[in-house]
This record gives C-alpha cells, structure tokens and sequence, in this order.
C-alpha cells in the first residue's frame, strides 16, 4: 500500500489557519490594531470599504519594521514576543502567535508600507495568496500601513458567507469599541466609506466611554476601584435604573485585553439581585489587573476566553466590590435595619414636673356675622375657632355630615388603573365574563372549560398583522410629530438604525439621519399610538439585534415582528373591562390568532374536567 500520509504546502496550511484566526473583515481589523498596539503606537487610523470586502487599511505610527522583519511578518508562527514556552505566560501584549498576517495573506491582496524612526526609507511588500509579489524600497511615513485589499478573493464559499455590509461593519465596530475601550490613552479613528464613525482621542477610561456610547451614560456610571493581593478591579457599573434587556454595554477586560467571561458575568448580575427585574441586564465596563502568570491567553484562537488560576477568589472580591459601591452611592442599603423595632427616645423630665396639656379659652357663642357680638368677643380677649383642648368630642348627629355621599350600588365605576381590575360575580357578565390575572393573562370562559389569553404576545400578534397589511397595500400613514424628538445612539446602534430606516419609512415612521449618530423622529405610525416614540425605537433596535433572521432576508418582516414586540403592552400593565373585550375581538379577527409572529402560543384551553378533577 502506498504511503498517504504528507505535508500541507504552506499556502494551503494558511488557509486552514486562515479559517480559525480570520472568521470575517472585523477579524482582520482586530489582528491588525492590536498588532499596531504591540508596535507602541500612538495613534491608529482605521479607513474601510464595503464593509472590509474591498478594502481595509490600517494605519499607525508605531515603531515600524526593518526590510527584514516585515518579510518575516509573513511567515507562519513569526513573532517577536516569545522565544521560549515559558514566555507564554508572561505575556502582556495582544497578539503572540504569529499566524494573523501569514492568515491574512493567505485569503487576501495585502500590500504593507513600513518604516522605522530613525530611517530615510522604509519597505514595501506586496503579497498575493501567500505569494510574494513585490517587495523593494520605498518613502513613506514612519510606523506601518497595511492595505488589505479583496478579502477571501480566493476562498469563495467563504466570501458567499459573509453578512450583509451592514452587519459585518457593525461587527467591525464591535472590535474597535473593545480595543478603543481598553486602551483609552491611544487615539482611534474608524471610517467606513469615507465617513467618519468614530474620532477618539487619547483620554482616561470614564471619557473614551461616554465617546464611545454617548454624553447620555455619563451620569450613569458608578466607579469601582478595588485593589487586593490577588487582583485589581477598577471600571464602572450602570445604574440599575438604566438597565437594558439584551447585551451591548458589558465589558470584561484583563491586563488590557478584551475578554468573554460568563462566570464573572454571573458574578456581577447576582450582586444585583433584587434591584433589578430577572430579565434586566446590568451595564459594566470592569478592568481586571493581574499577574500574567496568574491566567492563561492560550486556549482560544481569538484569546477572548481567558483561563484564571484564583477563579473562584476573583469571582467574590468583584461580587463584593461591587456590592459595596452600590450601597456606597445609596443603590440599594449598606445596613441592614431591623424593621419590626422601634426606636425610643428618652425624655428628660426632671426640670419640668408641671408638665399640662397647653388650654386656649374660647367663646363659645361667637358669631362671625354678628358684629355686636365680634367686637364683645374680641373684647373680652377670646380667640374665634381656637379650641378650648386638644381633646376631641363626637357629636351625636356626625351620621348627617355624609348625607348625600352614599356609593349608588346599582352603579358601576371603572376600576383604577393602577389597581388590579376585580369583578363581582354579578358584573362578570357585563365585560363577557372575561378577568383579567396577575395583568399578565386574561382568563374567559368558554363552552369546553377556561381560556387563558397571554395578553402581550397576543397584542403583538394584532400589531403585527395590522403592520404587515400596510406594508402589503402600501396604505402608509404617518402622524407627524407636534414636537420633533432628537436622540442620540452608539456607533452600533445608529449603523443598524441607519440600515433599516427605508423598512421603518415604509411602517409609517418618519426617521432622519441628525448627524454624529443623532436621529430626529419626525413622524409615527398611525396603527401606533404611542406618546414616546424614542422608547419604541430603542426597544425596536434592542428587539432587531436579537432577531435570528438575516438582515438581507424579510427585512420588512423582520421590522414589523421587532416592532410589535417593542410597542406590544407590556406585562404589568391593567387592562379596563373595555380594553379586554377590544383586545379579545381584535385578537380572534387575526388570521393567526393562536401564535404570537415568533412562533409562541398566545392562548391555551383547560378543559372543564381538569377544574372537576381539583375538586375531587
């Protein structure tokens, strides 16, 4: 038999590489930047095209390289920062293995420009699927310049892959928000097609996150600065008050690196516990600092999964720390008060033993019309209306004081909104015996036993129809704004919100670009009727970024789901006897009353022999 086993060529080999290391364009960017931050720059530009498929340069003003150190670049497992297998866990600097630009190389037309410092001329190195193409002499400016250029030009089925441009560049502007949020002092500029996303300059770490997410967080933050023999924890934490629903403002970051850690996440989320509703997600950007020897960066491709040596130890200091800053900034209290007590407070009594109920005389007969009898009172010193005592009597008439107020109990009033709706027996069957349950169900009767009616999703099922229908007949119709809104969102949110704005123009919304990642909301849709249309849009782009349907597929019909959901009401919320029968009819008009647009039940059936059978 003939030997079958033999050696990859390298260009294939860095292929392979290639699919572990570059996953997409952000992967690319993230290899790039950190490389110039190992490099020591200062200041990094970051210019892309289509989203990284037709170009992505990188540019810094690091230490640049030699003609020889930036042929080697290119190799496979060249580096600069370990030379022996100890040297691992020392490390302090983000990239170490060696395979990004050989990765990168492989699946892309790269042409680098580098130069050191101290140096008339710099290289210029143009390399094609792994194959050098040119390299020679060249001016340019000190520090490197990398252009990639036709990412995955030679791997097609991963090219087919790749997200539409707006979801690949908002992966891109992930990677930069969590270089630029743990290298605060480097200057950042991200550009995409010309436009600016971001212009950091280099500041501490309370202002590059308020660059990054807006002046809204500012106010928001609460520092956390903790210092043991294991670990040091600085950062912030949000303000349970702005607590979100899904995750975008959660950062871990060690010796910085960005890091995903779920185990220091539950850590952070219990130390809010019971001042924040279960599916509220707390804000944190939290610094760990620890001894490199004391973790290990090697067990992901990425090196954003972290292992630690004192888990467990971290995990209760960061639980602690946190903690401890929310009782400090009056969150939730520091103390535990023993509520059931009272508190006695001592009376010194010596130096007043005739201690007496204070008495004011008063005339009795005073008449206030009676001006005769006003002069005699005032005369004889009395106060009008002053009570003899502080002592109270009943008068033996006090029935008459409420003569006319008495409740009409064949009249029935509308409950308050900010009660449960309860009904007597006999009312029931006014409102089609239907009750509403912990104003979260709605429970009627029908012939085979108990309907219960999830009250949200089945709102979103009649929001959703009544969008999808306008979108169908084009029937659009906006209720333009007596007062135009302006908001403001992270570089994130606005590229989403940008991307989608032709499919919410269509819904009935009246949305326009403002600049420097500002919206002003012109108009609503008529089919809502909301008084806060900057909620539902947050909500909105909160709902999309978990929807599972790609941006390129049903995006309208990916809008109207998130869109019914975020205006959908809200569980908690009291419906009037009136509400529950508009809702139940509206419901059972739907061409799909029995799944919510996402697939979940919206009512349910117990038979009448279940209800028997508890009885028994």
């Amino acid at each position: 038999m003939a030997d079958i086993i033999q050696l990859l060529p390298d260009s294939v080999a860095n292929q392979i590489a290639a699919g572990e290391v570059i996953q997409r364009p952000a992967s690319v960017v993230k290899e790039l930047v950190e490389n110039a931050i190992d490099a020591g720059a200062s200041q990094i530009i970051v210019n892309i095209k289509d989203a990284g498929r037709t170009l992505i340069q990188i540019i810094d003003n690091g230490s640049g390289m030699t003609d020889t150190d930036a042929r080697m670049a290119f190799e496979r497992h060249a580096t600069s920062k370990i030379r022996t297998a100890n040297d691992i866990f020392a490390i302090r600097t983000m990239g170490f293995r060696g395979e990004a630009l050989a990765s990168v190389a492989a699946i892309a037309d790269v042409e680098l420009r580098t130069k050191e410092h101290d140096q008339d001329l710099g290289t210029f190195i143009h390399i094609s699927g792994s194959a050098l193409i040119t390299q020679e002499p060249v001016r340019c400016d000190s520090g490197t310049n990398f252009q990639i250029k036709n990412l995955f030009f030679n791997v097609p089925a991963r090219r087919k892959f790749l997200k539409s441009n707006p979801a690949e560049l908002k992966y891109i502007i992930n990677e930069i928000q969590r270089i630029a949020l743990s290298n605060p002092d480097i200057s950042i500029s991200l550009h995409h097609n010309g436009s600016a996303i971001y212009e950091l300059a280099g500041s501490n770490k309370r202002v590059r996150i308020v660059s990054i997410f807006g002046k809204n967080i500012s106010q928001n933050l609460i520092p956390l600065d903790t210092e043991t023999s294991v670990v040091k924890i600085t950062g912030f934490i949000g303000q349970p008050k702005h607590a979100r629903k899904t995750f975008g403002e959660q950062f871990f970051f060690v010796n910085k690196r960005y890091m995903k850690h779920p185990f220091f996440h539950k850590a952070v989320t219990q130390a809010f516990e019971k001042i924040l509703p279960p599916d509220a997600i707390p804000s944190y950007f939290i610094y760990f600092d620890v001894d490199p020897a004391d973790i290990d960066v090697n067990i992901h491709p990425t090196k954003t999964e972290i292992k630690f040596e004192n888990e467990s130890a971290i995990w209760q200091i960061l639980q602690a720390s946190i903690r401890e800053v929310l009782g400090k900034f009056n969150i939730v209290p520091s103390i535990d008060f023993d509520q059931s007590g009272s508190l006695e407070i001592p009376m010194r009594l010596q130096n007043f033993a005739d201690v007496r109920t204070p008495e004011i005389e008063i005339n009795p007969s005073y008449n206030p019309f009676d001006t005769h009898t006003t002069a005699k009172s005032h005369a004889g010193g009395g106060i009008p209306f002053a009570p003899k005592t502080f002592e109270r009597t009943n008068p033996s008439n006090w029935q008459s004081l409420y003569k006319g107020l008495e409740p009409d109990l064949n009249e029935k009033s509308e409950p308050n909104e900010s009660e449960p709706v309860q009904f007597r027996m006999e009312e029931q069957q006014t409102v089609k015996s239907s009750v509403q349950f912990k104003n979260k169900y709605i429970l009627t009767p029908v012939k085979s036993g108990m309907m219960v009616i999830d009250q949200k999703r089945a709102h979103e099922r009649i929001l959703y129809e009544r969008l999808m229908q306008v979108l169908e007949n084009n029937e659009v119709a906006s209720q333009q704004q007596l007062f135009p809104e302006t908001f403001e969102l992270n570089a994130s949110d606005a590229t989403l919100l940008t991307s989608i704005l032709p499919d919410l123009r269509a819904l009935g919304f009246d949305v326009r670009d403002f600049g420097k990642n500002s919206f002003i909301v012109n108009g609503t849709p008529g089919v809502l009727n909301t008084s806060s249309p900057i909620e539902i849009i947050e909500s909105l782009l909160e709902e999309y970024k978990n929807s599972p349907v790609n941006l390129q597929e049903k995006a309208r019909e990916t809008v109207a789901i998130s869109l019914a959901q975020a205006s959908a009401i809200p569980y908690g919320h009291t419906l009037k006897p009136g509400e529950i029968n508009e809702l139940i009819d509206n419901l059972f008009a739907c061409q799909t009353p029995n799944f919510s647009p996402k697939g979940k039940k919206i009512l349910s059936i117990m038979p009448l022999e279940d209800f028997e059978k508890l009885l028994k």
